[in-house]
This record gives C-alpha cells, sequence and structure tokens, in this order.
C-alpha cells in the first residue's frame, strides 16, 4: 500500500473520530449536565434535612461510595447477601473477558499478585483464543461458502446476471449471520436481564465487537456504572 493511501486512509479515520466526537458530544452532554444538577440538588435537599451532617462529611461519603463502585463492590443494601465479584464463576467470567480482549470493566484485579499474574495470563491465552477464533472462523468460512453455493445455484433459474446473484447471496448470509449472531443473542439477554430491545442489541454489538464498555454486564441486576 503505497504512502498516498496510507496518508488519505489516515485522514479519513480523523475525520471519522471528529465527527463520531460531533455527535457523541452532541447526544450525551445535555444528558450529562441534567444528571450533574440532579445530583447537586440531591446533596442540597439531603443537607438541609440533615443539619448534624455538614458538607465536607458528605463529599468524603460519596469519595468513599465512588471509590468502592470504582473497584466493582456495591455499597449499597447489605453486604452481607451480596456475591462475592471473585467467586469461582465470577473469576471465570473475567478470565475470558481477559483473552477475548473484551474487557467489561466492571472488575479487574487491584493487588499487585493480580495484576502481574493478568498480564501473563492475557500475553499467553489472548494469541491461544486467537487460533481458536481462526480455527472457528476458517470452519464457518467453509460452510457459509457451501451455503452461498447452493443459494447461487437456485437465484441461477430465475435468470438472473452473475453479479447480481452474488450481491443477493451475500446479502442474505449477511442477515443469517445478523440473526444468528445478534438477533437471536438480543432476545435472550431480553427475556434473561430484563433489559429493553435496544438494551439487547447495544450488549450483543458491543460485546461482539470486543468494545466492552461495561455499563451493561450479564448477570448483573443493578448496573452500578449505568446512569439514571
Amino acid at each position: 500500500m503505497r504512502w498516498k493511501t496510507v496518508s488519505a486512509i489516515f485522514f479519513l479515520v480523523v475525520l471519522y473520530l471528529i465527527i463520531g466526537a460531533t455527535v457523541f458530544r452532541a447526544l450525551e452532554q445535555p444528558h450529562e449536565s441534567s444528571q450533574k444538577l440532579a445530583i447537586l440538588a440531591e446533596k442540597l435537599e439531603f443537607l438541609a434535612m440533615h443539619s448534624c451532617v455538614n458538607s465536607t462529611e458528605l463529599e468524603d461519603l460519596v469519595k468513599q461510595v465512588v471509590s468502592a463502585v470504582r473497584t466493582g463492590v456495591n455499597p449499597s443494601g447489605n453486604l452481607s447477601n451480596q456475591t462475592s465479584l471473585w467467586d469461582l464463576s465470577s473469576s471465570f467470567f473475567f478470565a475470558g473477558t481477559v483473552i477475548t480482549t473484551i474487557g467489561f470493566g466492571n472488575i479487574s484485579p487491584h493487588t499487585e499478585g493480580g495484576r502481574i499474574f493478568c498480564i501473563l495470563y492475557a500475553l499467553l491465552g489472548i494469541p491461544l483464543f486467537g487460533f481458536l477464533l481462526a480455527g472457528v472462523g476458517d470452519q464457518l468460512g467453509t460452510i457459509f461458502g457451501k451455503g452461498i453455493a447452493k443459494v447461487e445455484k437456485m437465484i441461477v433459474k430465475w435468470n438472473v446476471s452473475q453479479t447480481k446473484i452474488r450481491v443477493i447471496s451475500t446479502l442474505l448470509f449477511i442477515l443469517f449471520g445478523c440473526l444468528i449472531f445478534v438477533a437471536l443473542p438480543a432476545v435472550i439477554f431480553k427475556h434473561i436481564e430484563g433489559w429493553s430491545t435496544l438494551e439487547s442489541i447495544y450488549f450483543v454489538v458491543i460485546t461482539l465487537t470486543t468494545i466492552g464498555f461495561g455499563d451493561f454486564v450479564a448477570g448483573e441486576k443493578g448496573h452500578l456504572t449505568e446512569g439514571t
């Protein structure tokens, strides 16, 4: 690839980032501002109702709560009734997010030993999972290739040009892929987690693309990072 082509793609990516930043800012900043005003009003109301608490003490408590949330601990309710974030099932889930590079961010190691092991585990596990994906992709490619060939044989009978046949068959399998890998999981998560249709599709796409924001995580009814 020539430098001119690389430069053109680079500027296209930068332009795409600028457009994305502008749109996200327009959509999300008003909500952020309203949330800031809402929490400020809640603080003032709390201080007015509890004269024995001053603003400094309240801010110290808020900082402790924020710190707990960032470490993945839900400070609300009775802590004795909460399950551990590092039981076997949760740890297995975390290990999966590491080697798949999803990294939801809802839990993360905070000890030196945990972080050192996470580094080594990721360096070995990510290539291993990559080999698995390559094998699965190869098998799916073979299956889809045979399926496309069969579909094209059926469409040939319609006296359609070869180009249109390729386009139609490709679109059909893209639609089939979206149905299997996006729509079906979204329906399952909607039913199990009680999310809306948009939230379910959003979670599936963010997970499949390994973006993994962590604002929605399966198995967590109370999303610690999800805004009101």
